[in-house]
């Protein structure tokens, strides 16, 4: 095998590799590098990251695992897009937990996580019916998580909300793992949703995105 053809087979299209705090999820306030890969096959109504639908560099995973040694941090969060839709993902994943890293994966659920490394922490969307891709579920995906993972749901309306509680609560998934339940940005108010949650006595964590309180709609924060 030639060695472009070696190169190629691992790369992955990255959009931005960048260094903030963690805004949502258990590590919520964490200094963190997110390396944010390109594409996506959902077109979530309430998506803030359409501008990693396309376009990105490609990179391949040693240097992709290079750069982010020169923050000096133990968080790194794979996100996109959606990361696992780029098969070299699964590798990028295992080399940051091999060089000792604490790796979260944020991804929509609709693809499979059963190939994701153990180690790992997944913070996986189930996606609610204002996002337009409630049908993309990919419900198997529930038996993939432990207590360390988290299932987040982002709520736009009242509708919303009443349909995430059902979820909590057909699958169980409080006893299986952390439940956020997280203000779509700009559309759902974030202390009716506190509310909501206080009055029907849900065991899910209420999370408000920091990043987009510190810097709004800035990209790469």
């Amino acid at each position: 095998m030639s060695s472009s053809a070696t190169d190629t087979s691992s790369r992955l299209r990255i959009t931005e590799i960048f260094y903030s705090l963690q805004g949502e999820s258990g590590s919520a306030g964490m200094p963190t590098v997110f390396i944010r890969l390109t594409g996506c096959p959902l077109r979530c109504g309430y998506c803030d990251t359409a501008y990693a639908f396309q376009g990105g560099e490609w990179m391949d995973v040693k240097d992709i695992v290079s750069s982010v040694s020169a923050y000096r941090t133990r968080y790194v969060t794979v996100t996109g897009g959606e990361p696992l839709a780029q098969r070299n993902c699964h590798e990028l994943l295992r080399q940051l937990c091999d060089a000792g890293y604490e790796v979260s994966l944020e991804t929509s659920g609709a693809l499979d996580l059963s190939g994701v490394d153990s180690r790992v922490v997944r913070v996986m969307d189930l996606k609610t019916p204002s996002s337009g891709e409630c049908e993309r579920n990919l419900y198997a995906n529930i038996g993939c998580l432990s207590r360390r993972d988290q299932v987040k749901f982002v709520i736009a309306d009242r509708e919303d909300y009443e349909w995430s509680a059902r979820q909590v609560e057909n699958y169980h998934l409080a006893d299986r793992c952390e439940v956020l339940f997280s203000p779509s940005y700009g559309q759902q108010d974030a202390a009716m949703l506190a509310g909501w949650i206080l009055e029907d006595h849900l065991t899910v964590r209420f999370q408000v995105q920091l990043h987009k309180i510190l810097w709004g709609d800035e990209p790469g924060r």
